[in-house]
């Protein structure tokens, strides 16, 4: 663990608060939001993606009040490494869809409602960028409601999907279902707040159904049985070197995605 410091909490929408993580990174764009919920004069809060193991911030997020809960979106250290920290710290059990991630507290299930620090809190199996992932939905946050979307949805730039834990074909699914939640804002945990999840689930699934088409096009210059690294140098040959390793995770979900067996 080190000790450095967060920055100040920001507002993400009425009823969160987001405190960001000092983890930069090519993947965790200005680190990770570790997400403050909690409606008005509830005294308490609940604690979204602890975040990594950095003290500074880890003490911050336990400082904001009490904590009564701690919810884990997904596996990732970038999320979960400062979890079991927090949770000495404040006494709060961890929940996750991942018994292993979780600390004193039971595994979430796909759609059970939470009730803490005096909000609703709405479960969602997510699964694509990995098969683990879930979302937090707050349908009295405002008028249209937010949703938590951990790694599901970024507030800039795509999803990798963490292949073959995280598959294309799940994505897909998760991208549909959130999609009917219409216009809640989304409160990624790396980057900006962003107005309309409809909008922006709409726009992910564009996206990657042009990218299916270009490795089809790939395919048909390549060879049908053309391998991961042949086709990201096909399909992604102006990538830079420290994204290589997310590109070739996501030609492989593709790859599987147009290989696997048609009913």
């Amino acid at each position: 663990m080190n000790s450095t410091s967060s920055s100040g909490t920001r507002p993400g929408s009425t009823l969160a608060t987001s405190l960001l993580a000092p983890n930069p990174g090519p993947m965790s764009l200005e680190g990770t939001n570790s997400y403050l919920v909690s409606a008005a004069g509830s005294g308490g809060s609940v604690v979204v993606d602890p975040g990594p193991a950095d003290e500074g911030h880890l003490q911050a997020l336990a400082s904001r009040g009490p904590v009564e809960l701690i919810l884990v979106t997904h596996r990732h250290a970038d999320h979960t490494a400062g979890s079991l920290r927090l949770h000495e710290l404040t006494g709060a059990p961890v929940r996750a869809a991942d018994p292993g991630h979780c600390h004193g507290g039971r595994p979430l299930q796909d759609g059970e409602t939470i009730l803490a620090a005096g909000v609703a809190i709405g479960v969602l199996a997510t699964p694509g960028h990995t098969s683990d992932s879930v979302c937090f939905h707050l349908p009295d946050d405002g008028p249209k409601g937010s949703v938590l979307t951990g790694d599901t949805i970024l507030g800039r730039g795509t999803t990798v999907l963490d292949y073959p834990d995280g598959t294309l074909g799940d994505y897909l699914q998760t991208l549909d279902r959130l999609e009917a939640l219409g216009a809640a804002t989304v409160l990624p945990a790396h980057g900006p707040t962003l107005p309309s999840l409809a909008v922006v689930a709409r726009a992910y699934r564009e996206h990657r159904l042009e990218r299916l088409d270009q490795i089809r096009a790939a395919l048909d210059r390549l060879g049908p049985d053309a391998g991961v690294t042949a086709v990201a140098d096909a399909v992604y040959a102006d990538v830079e070197p420290h994204l290589r390793r997310a590109v070739e995770m996501s030609v492989a979900a593709q790859l599987h995605y147009l290989r696997r067996p048609r009913l």
